[in-house]
């Protein structure tokens, strides 16, 4: 019974992580401003083929690597995924699994006021 309860207390440790982590790479790829896009006028939103590799570079610091990068239609909200292996420390490769988690950046502007919906 303890076996089982520190390590669902260790997977949500790592679930939390695993959050977070994908968090801060769809932080990352979002940086990636199509500075083109701005100069002709048609808005701010990310450069889509560079989103990949920057969140792959910060999720590489964790030994991590992006399971998927999405974009909104569009282009100014960047969600990524990340899968990290999760194996017990008292139960060992039987509760072995994996642990998803994603995370959004919306890339914004000249914010004067919160938005309410």
């Amino acid at each position: 019974m303890i076996a089982l309860v520190v390590d669902a207390g260790g997977r949500l440790r790592v679930a939390e992580r695993t959050d977070a982590y994908a968090q801060e790479a769809a932080r990352v790829g979002g940086q990636q401003l199509d500075e083109a896009a701005v100069l002709r006028g048609e808005g701010y939103k990310v450069q889509e083929k560079y989103v990949q590799d920057a969140a792959d570079s910060y999720l590489a610091l964790y030994h991590l690597k992006a399971e998927s990068v999405t974009f909104s239609p569009d282009g100014t909200v960047v969600t990524v995924t990340v899968t990290a292996d999760y194996k017990p420390a008292l139960l060992g490769e039987l509760g072995k699994q994996k642990v998803t988690g994603k995370g959004s950046a919306t890339l914004v502007h000249g914010v004067k006021k919160a938005e309410t919906d």
